[in-house]
């Protein structure tokens, strides 16, 4: 069985999408409407940059999305694949839980567009920049992160963000919490810690304003029914309930992204193969997890031409 799952934040770069514009009508279309459901030339940032305009999350969290949406418009457009068939489930990481949402039709295009502009406002402002950092601990499984950040928070906050495979857990929280994880790394035995270029401390407690933000914007924008099952980040387990998956969203802003936890629940539920659209990002993870899935990435033109023919 298959599962269709879409990137989250860091996959952002200038060009992101042009490929796939300069040659498909589909993907056109995608980047055009949703210029228009934000009211800004988003689609020429992610074209022509300046980076540090598309590197900010407010910007870059539509922009992964849309380019996401716009690889699997062009697969299925140009190269006839119905993703409906066979497909198992759905998941993101971290914002591409959105995304994920708009490919099955529980949020249209414009609808997602908004939110995440909204979402990435919201994160930016919650905490003043440079009172929170986020860091990546490599070479650290679960426990081992959970004894470092317990010990560095000493009154502040340090949390878990992301536990993305067996060999990679994001920390987030104040900054200097976060630094003293960094430094403290190796006494816990893990390889060593990477403070990431980030300007919020994504998915901590710090996040509740932002949490507040999209509790209302989904009251008045709610998930509709939607029937393809998703993998929420906050459990990890199989959704299928519009409201329960509109709580989840909410509770995701502060919550950690249970990455390993979302892809050993589906092994168990027998789905061995995963397609990545719109990013490269978390095909390897899933194959840290789980050696015996096959992870596809699908992002040029000739990644998807490359899959329709063997998948046909």
């Amino acid at each position: 069985m298959v599962a269709f799952v879409f990137p989250g934040q860091g996959s952002q770069r200038v060009g992101m999408g042009v490929e796939l514009a300069d040659n498909s009508r589909f993907a056109r279309e995608v980047f055009q409407e949703v210029d228009e459901a934000l009211s800004q030339k988003l689609s020429l940032l992610m074209r022509e940059g300046p980076e540090e305009e598309l590197m900010l999350t407010v910007n870059a969290q539509p922009a992964i999305m849309a380019t996401s949406i716009a690889t699997l418009r062009v697969l299925e457009g140009e190269f006839g694949v119905d993703i409906s068939k066979g497909r198992a489930g759905v998941a993101g990481h971290s914002l591409g839980e959105y995304t994920a949402l708009c490919a099955i039709g529980a949020f249209s295009l414009a609808e997602t567009a908004r939110l995440l502009k909204l979402r990435g406002r919201s994160m930016q402002d919650a905490v003043p920049v440079g009172e929170g950092a986020m860091a990546a601990l490599l070479g650290a499984d679960l426990e081992k992160a959970t004894a470092l950040v317990e010990a560095a928070a000493q009154g502040e906050v340090c949390q878990i963000a992301n536990d993305n495979d067996p060999t990679q857990v994001v920390i987030s929280g104040h900054a200097g919490a976060i630094d003293r994880a960094v430094h403290m790394a190796k006494e816990f035995g893990i390889k060593r810690g990477v403070k990431l270029a980030v300007s919020a401390p994504f998915h901590s407690s710090l996040m509740q304003p932002a949490a507040e933000a999209m509790r209302e914007a989904l009251a008045e924008m709610p998930p509709h029914t939607f029937t393809v099952p998703i993998y929420s980040n906050v459990t990890a387990g199989r959704v299928t309930d519009a409201e329960e998956e509109r709580s989840l969203l909410v509770e995701q802003v502060t919550g950690r992204v249970r990455w390993r936890e979302s892809i050993l629940a589906m092994r168990e539920a027998k789905i061995q193969r995963y397609v990545e659209l719109g990013g490269k990002v978390l095909a390897p993870m899933i194959s840290r997890i789980d050696p015996e899935a096959t992870p596809f990435s699908l992002v040029t033109m000739e990644d998807l031409e490359n899959y329709a023919r063997e998948n046909a």
